[in-house]
Formats: structure tokens, C-alpha cells, sequence
């Protein structure tokens, strides 16, 4: 497991969030952001990517879960599909890197969570995203 230093519990209600266990914030542990509309894995993503799966294999015992983001354009409906479809692909890119899919649960919040509630480009292009969450082991 990571030295104090590298992670922190988070004061997050695990109640909220639906998960089971211990709730972690890793600092370590980068999101990742998407074109508007889309779900594939920005090239100037796979980096971050690959710097979270060298994380997570030097913490085999941690289990992640991978939030899809949108932002508020679109029905509630149509963001939660496309915020599971960036969940699934940021999962199925870190097991392409060698990632038990069995340590990586998934949900969509759609445009329900934003990360920044302005109303233009900026706040918008920082919504869609997959945000990982570390679980205890």
C-alpha cells in the first residue's frame, strides 16, 4: 500500500458515492478528459493513463471505480449512456495496460456532478471527464 503521503481519505460520504468500503482520494491518480460528444481515449490522455496504471500496479491490493463525467449539454438520459461509454473505455484502456478488470468497477453520473458549474466552453470541456476514485483494498 501507498505511504500516508500518497493518499488521504477522502471526507466523501461513501453512502453518496454507492460504494462499499473505504473511500480514497489519490493524488496520484490523474482524470482524464473527452472531446465534446465523444468517448474515445484522447492521445494526449494515454499518458495520464499509463502513469495511473504504473501506479496501480505498484498497488496491486487497490481497486479503483471510474466515474463518467458530461457536461450539461444533452437529456439526462443521453449523458448517463455517453458518461458509461467514457467509464468503459478508460477501463478497458487500463486493462489493455495490464489492469485486472476485476479491480475496476464503473458508474456514470452523467451531467449530474459537474466539476466546474459555469456555463461556457471552459466549465464545459472540464465536466467531461473520468474521474477514478481509489477504494480500499
Amino acid at each position: 500500500m501507498a505511504r500516508g503521503g500518497e493518499l488521504e481519505k477522502s471526507l466523501v460520504a461513501k453512502k453518496e458515492r454507492g460504494i462499499e468500503g473505504e473511500v480514497f482520494e489519490s493524488k496520484l491518480l490523474k482524470d482524464i478528459h473527452f472531446d465534446f460528444d465523444k468517448y474515445d481515449i484522447r492521445r494526449e490522455d494515454e499518458g495520464i493513463l499509463k502513469e495511473n496504471a504504473a501506479w496501480l500496479k505498484k498497488n496491486p491490493k487497490m481497486k479503483i471505480q471510474i466515474e463518467g463525467h458530461c457536461d450539461e449539454k444533452g437529456t439526462v438520459e443521453y449523458n448517463l449512456a455517453l458518461g458509461e461509454r467514457r467509464a468503459n473505455n478508460t477501463k478497458k484502456y487500463l486493462v489493455s495496460l495490464g489492469i485486472a478488470s476485476d479491480r475496476i468497477s464503473m458508474i456514470s453520473y452523467g451531467k449530474e456532478r459537474p466539476l466546474d458549474p459555469g456555463h461556457n466552453e471552459d466549465a464545459w470541456a472540464k465536466n467531461r471527464r473520468a474521474h477514478i476514485v481509489v477504494l480500499s483494498k
